[in-house]
């Protein structure tokens, strides 16, 4: 049998990471993450493309949920083997698994009361408390550095990717009749400017590389620009005396935040700054986790702790538990608020956001990625009017967007990462819209590599060690959505939101707005009608 891989997620967009490696010898999933934004949990509940049973190892890149949140769904349907990891990242996991499978219940159930009164059967989770307990101990460890047999005829060596503690690029060689394939994951690479984590390793020989495209189409700011611009948009909010409000992934960027708030702090850049709090139990364990390996992170932050200083303490943090004790920030008129989700797609953030929102007094800052059809992106692409569990807000906020605090390296820092292989090595574009996926596999091309963005559901021959060829494979159809039903209203809905934003981002003083005007006064009409349909059922 030839060496096939699979590309079964994070192909033509960024989440839900996931490939699959055949040979004659074995079958190994390279991470195993949930798909986030619109659709989400009907795609995290569909069977595998594959059968578990017959997975003999998993080998994981880094903890974020979008690579490892559908590991105990996999545990569940039948996987037996071992899932391999660095050792932060199997501590990450634990805390992010059993969050994730908390919520998951939490929300079942908030979905079954409601059912319950329509009639409507309950809901099910994917998975539960017990398969996350199930899946930890299928946990075993690998030192960055070391090369490690993790299946027959396959072994794997981590290096440091530089974006969250514990993540790494993925070094995997494979047997091949008498020979042997040598195919390297980025998984997700931080950005050469590091902040938190070492910079990312570069690796010098492959036959294949796959390589996340993120930011592949753009750059972010310089540290310097983003830390001035931080800088101003605080001192702007501070002054408001409103709500500031951070949707924060618990992992890494909640790390950075607080750590940023803390330079500040020390520079004495502000004359007062208000209360800080950290709405995030799983956040404070992984901050836990961050101070535990600190000597896997960067110079900088390890100069701070030699000082006698905790770098992810800032002065007037305080850390919120219960339920109740994050109900009572709302009766607080000035705070900063760091809560999950980083995508504002669920977690305590939808509470702050659904209390404030409203204020113009309010400023919501944006540290991360937004994900399509997610919250986040729509609130980032303007939206003025939203529902919000389950109460319309009219947006009056201010936002701040600050692609330069992200965990991933911008294009620059992955044409760099990719220059480093020689010659031979040919390139799998993956984890990046689809926009992004190709501009950098252009940018790859352009320096004479052979480069692909896989579709979902391609699989590639491996084993002639030659250029990339057209995939075995055709992508699955996209998922149909039932003319009529809930799910298809729903769409259509976010994309005449999403196409309003971008018709308003995009037009200038030289569009004809007398032609302009009567189309859209004809679809505001159009939707006035829908709107009175719903109000009278």
């Amino acid at each position: 049998m030839p060496v096939k891989i699979g590309f079964l997620g994070a192909a033509g967009e960024v989440t839900g990471s996931c490939y699959l490696l055949q040979t004659d010898k074995s079958r190994i999933l390279v991470d195993c993450g949930m798909f986030q934004g619109r659709y989400a949990d009907d795609r995290n509940d569909d069977e595998f493309d594959f059968s578990p049973a017959n997975i003999d190892a998993v080998v994981l890149t880094h903890a974020h949920i979008d690579h490892s949140g559908r590991l105990p769904l996999l545990v569940k349907r039948g996987f037996k083997g071992e899932i391999w990891a660095t050792d932060p990242t199997i501590e990450l996991v634990a805390v992010l698994l059993r969050d994730t499978a908390k919520l998951m219940g939490e929300e079942s159930e908030w979905k079954n009361r409601k059912n319950a009164r329509k009639g409507i059967p309950p809901v099910k989770p994917a998975y539960g408390e017990r398969d996350v307990e199930e899946t930890l101990k299928r946990l075993r460890y690998i030192r960055y550095d070391e090369r490690t047999a993790v299946a027959d005829g396959a072994s794997v060596r981590f290096r440091d990717a530089g974006h969250i503690v514990g993540s790494a690029i993925t070094e995997l060689w494979l047997a091949n009749d008498g020979g042997q394939v040598k195919i390297v994951f980025s998984g997700d690479l931080g950005p050469r400017d590091a902040v938190l984590e070492r910079q990312y390793t570069l690796i010098e020989e492959a036959d294949y590389a796959v390589i996340e495209s993120t930011y592949g189409d753009r750059n972010h700011k310089s540290l310097e620009a983003t830390r001035a611009e931080f800088r101003e948009a605080l001192a702007g909010a501070i002054e408001a005396r409103g709500k500031i409000l951070i949707p924060t992934f618990a992992v890494d960027r909640a790390q950075r935040v607080l750590y940023e708030i803390k330079r500040l702090q020390l520079d004495r850049t502000f004359p007062r700054m208000p209360k800080i709090f950290f709405d995030s139990p799983m956040g404070e364990k992984a901050t836990r986790i961050y101070e535990k390996y600190s000597s896997l992170l960067s110079r900088e932050v390890q100069d701070m702790l030699r000082a006698g200083m905790n770098p992810f303490a800032p002065e007037g943090l305080s850390y919120t538990s219960g339920v109740d004790s994050s109900r009572a920030i709302n009766d607080i008129d000035e705070a900063i608020v760091m809560a999950g989700s980083g995508m504002c797609s669920g977690g305590r953030i939808v509470h702050h956001l659904k209390h404030n929102l409203w204020n113009k007094n309010c400023h919501v800052f944006f540290v991360g990625y937004q994900a399509h059809g997610t919250l986040g992106r729509r609130l980032v692409e303007g939206e003025k009017s939203l529902r919000i569990a389950g109460e319309d807000i009219a947006v009056g906020a201010a936002f701040h967007t600050l692609g330069g605090f992200s965990a991933h390296g911008d294009r620059d820092d992955l044409l760099e990462w990719a220059s480093r292989f020689g010659h031979g090595a040919s390139f799998f574009v993956t984890h990046g819209e689809a926009k992004s996926a190709e501009a950098l596999a252009s940018g790859i091309r352009q320096m004479g590599y052979g480069a692909a963005a896989p579709a979902r559901g391609a699989y590639y021959d491996l084993s002639e060690k030659q250029a990339i060829t057209r995939p075995e494979l055709a992508p699955p159809a996209p998922r149909a959505l039932a003319f009529g039903s809930r799910d298809a209203v729903f769409a259509l809905l976010a994309d005449i939101a999403s196409e309003a934003a971008s018709i308003r981002e995009n037009l200038d003083s030289r569009a004809d707005f007398a032609d302009i005007s009567p189309l859209l006064e004809s679809s505001r009409l159009i939707l006035q009608t829908v709107k009175n349909i719903k109000t009278k059922k």
